[in-house]
């Protein structure tokens, strides 16, 4: 036993082997089309990867906590804040949420600063809390400057050293432009006030970040992530070149800016992105010439996506903020904002907190991710993620520098059409099915009521659109189309009702009464299904005495032609319309001409069939 070679027994395999197993078992099939993955950001994914692959991949020469940091700052820990946003503009109010949050496992918080108008607002919000200890944000300020001279003198009256204290302020002009329709105080006027920004805190809050460029907007207006990383630094390069035009060093900018990314359900490629982000600064950087590679190391915050969250069945968005977190955790984020399931349509409470809270100490304290430093490294699959998004939106940030830098790019448009173009394709895959949300365009919970649930939102800082010489972006649910179908339905006071006339093969009619079970159901239309009827006539008495809305046959394309016409003859005028599930391609028009009125079947648009499915019923959307 001792002189077996284990590996002698097991020789390497190539490439041209595995290929030649891999088309054997196609059996002809196509081998792009059925295994190349052709992401939506324009590049093509194989089915498996090999050691070969990362040839060509320089930055793979450096380690944790070098340069250009594509693996991350720490070469001892994979150590991240535990950030909680609280959104309650009362100081009183937010400062007892941010007392609970401390004592529950939260290391950093984000106040909205709408409700602090003077200093001693911000002492009733900070009132107990050691903000030496931890890390202080703000957000949704008018005039951050005067937030922070407000902040710094409270900590002083407490205390407290401010040269040591830790956080940032979310002052990002472009976000502001592209949500608000201009600048807040003209182009050149906030360049100026983040001169000001920068030249105070230097002097009073040095460890403090003071500017954020907010990825985030981007995703969730329905981009890819291509674009939300190129734009992104896009943004920060355009900030940065100001400002060192002014005459502010290139280390004091850089060091002081916060990159905020959604994280949404890619989760390979968002690991990838955050990486690619890491590397992609630290080039850019470079040009610049710093004197001192603390501009190489960029912060990253992450908060979850809320392109993808839903209203109907949502408890999902727990499952949805889990892979995201954990996305954001791999990658090495410096900071996580895990926002509470529910807040799509509702302000977050004590239980949506909580959960949030403790899907990121979950992974720190019982999956151990806080301690190995990238753990992804050596994935040749995630490796190669990385190279070709920091590719793609390598290219797209030199287009936008091409433009005259991102401020030009938007006020020309281009970043939002871009946008808008990636948005529109998205929104056509979630229409036809093509990507799922689940509990909103395939497998609803039919017995689900949300409209009473809603509670109608005070906007945020970001969220509303204003008239200006800039195109804003919209800001959007991916799901808000298929969710509005079904509150239409809700507030209708009916419901209507979909018959299931199942027929024939059992394995058909089960998989077909299962399809149009979920293609009405998303609508929030009643289904009666059926264990299947032995001839059209006894299905259409039933039907008849269920005083079903729509009828829907539900059995083989062979066997179709057996009940269609007695079908289409017992029910025609007596139901709103008679559906047929599936698409027997050679007979369309002769099942037209007995009376079928619609088609339902895989590659059908289900968003623009329900919606005519409404008028039919007489549903208002």
């Amino acid at each position: 036993m001792e002189d077996n070679k284990l590996f002698s027994e097991f020789p390497p395999v190539s490439t041209e082997k595995w290929e030649e197993v891999i088309n054997k078992d196609l059996k002809g099939a196509d081998y792009e089309k059925k295994l190349v993955w052709k992401t939506i950001e324009g590049f093509k994914v194989k089915p498996y990867y090999r050691a070969e692959d990362l040839q060509n991949l320089e930055y793979l020469d450096s380690n944790p906590g070098q340069k250009p940091y594509t693996r991350g700052k720490h070469t001892d820990n994979n150590v991240w804040d535990i950030r909680q946003d609280i959104t309650e503009k009362d100081p009183s109010k937010a400062n007892a949420i941010a007392l609970d949050a401390l004592k529950r496992g939260a290391t950093s918080l984000a106040f909205c600063t709408k409700g602090i108008a003077t200093e001693q607002d911000m002492e009733t919000l900070l009132k107990g809390i050691f903000v030496d200890a931890i890390k202080v944000n703000f957000t949704c300020a008018e005039d951050y400057l005067t937030v922070l001279k407000m902040y710094v003198a409270v900590a002083k009256k407490n205390g407290f050293d401010t040269k040591k204290l830790e956080g940032s302020c979310n002052f990002d002009m472009y976000r502001y432009a592209l949500t608000h329709g201009d600048f807040h105080r003209g182009e050149e006027g906030d360049y100026k006030a983040a001169a000001e920004l920068l030249a105070y805190a230097k002097e009073e809050l040095p460890l403090f970040k003071v500017f954020t460029v907010n990825g985030n907007v981007i995703h969730n207006a329905g981009s890819n992530i291509v674009q939300e990383l190129g734009f992104t630094l896009a943004a920060a390069n355009d900030l940065m070149a100001h400002l060192t035009d002014m005459g502010c060093k290139v280390e004091d900018v850089a060091k002081r800016i916060v990159f905020s990314f959604a994280t949404g359900s890619t989760y390979f490629m968002e690991i990838a992105k955050i990486r690619a982000a890491r590397l992609l600064w630290s080039k850019i950087v470079e040009q610049y010439k710093p004197e001192c590679d603390c501009a190489y190391k960029v912060f990253i915050h992450t908060t979850s996506s809320r392109w993808n969250k839903s209203i109907y069945d949502p408890y999902v968005n727990m499952l949805r903020t889990t892979t995201e977190t954990m996305s954001a955790a791999i990658a090495g984020a410096d900071s996580i904002s895990v926002a509470p399931f529910d807040t799509a349509y509702k302000e977050a409470d004590e239980f949506g907190y909580r959960i949030a809270r403790n899907q990121q100490i979950l992974l720190k304290e019982e999956s151990y991710l806080d301690k190995i430093v990238d753990p992804a490294a050596g994935s040749y699959y995630i490796e190669n993620l990385t190279n070709s998004i920091a590719q793609y939106a390598w290219e797209l940030f030199v287009t936008a520098e091409g433009k005259g830098g991102f401020a030009q790019a938007i006020k020309e448009g281009f970043v939002q059409a871009e946008v808008e173009r990636i948005a529109a394709q998205r929104d056509m895959d979630i229409a036809t099915r093509k990507t799922t949300i689940l509990g909103t365009n395939q497998y609803p919970n039919l017995l689900e009521i949300m409209g009473e649930k809603i509670v109608k939102k005070e906007c945020g800082c970001c969220c509303h659109k204003a008239e200006g010489p800039i195109k804003t972006l919209r800001l959007y649910r991916g799901a808000e189309a298929f969710e509005h179908l079904r509150l239409a339905t809700e507030q209708s006071g009916k419901k209507p009702k979909v018959f299931l006339l199942t027929y024939g093969n059992l394995a058909m009619r089960k998989a077909r009464s299962g399809f149009a079970t979920n293609f009405f159901g998303v609508a929030g239309y009643q289904i009666i299904d059926n264990p299947g009827f032995k001839s059209a006539e006894e299905g259409v008495k039933a039907a008849l005495e269920a005083q079903a809305d729509i009828v829907v046959m539900c059995s083989s394309d062979d066997e179709y032609p057996e009940i269609a016409e007695a079908v289409c003859n017992g029910l025609k005028g007596k139901v709103k319309s008679i559906v047929l599930a599936g698409y027997p391609k050679e007979q369309i028009e002769m099942y037209k001409g007995l009376g079928v009125d619609e088609f339902i079947h895989v590659k059908t648009n289900v968003l623009e069939s329900l919606t005519a499915f409404q008028k039919l019923m007489g549903i208002n959307l």
